[in-house]
């Protein structure tokens, strides 16, 4: 969590929830003193039938490409 103080916030307030937006929690200062929070409102839980769209929309994957793949990229002796 970082601080930022009222000057800060008066002067780049766009910018400041741009931060929370990006899901930063900040605490609001005053003198050296925290005197408010901002943070990230919660997203909604996703419903069965759009993980299910989500999930139809993925590219297939070819397993047998994919260790290949893997294969080449890590070392054998690990």
């Amino acid at each position: 969590m970082s601080d930022v103080n009222i000057r800060e916030l008066r002067n780049h307030g766009g910018e400041v929830v741009d931060r929370v937006a990006r899901g930063e929690q900040i605490t609001i200062t005053r003198a050296g003193r925290a005197v408010a929070e901002l943070r990230p409102v919660p997203r909604p839980p996703l419903s069965g039938e759009a993980l299910l769209r989500r999930w139809r929309r993925l590219p297939a994957v070819d397993p047998v490409a994919l260790r290949t793949d893997v294969d080449e990229l890590l070392d054998a002796r690990v």
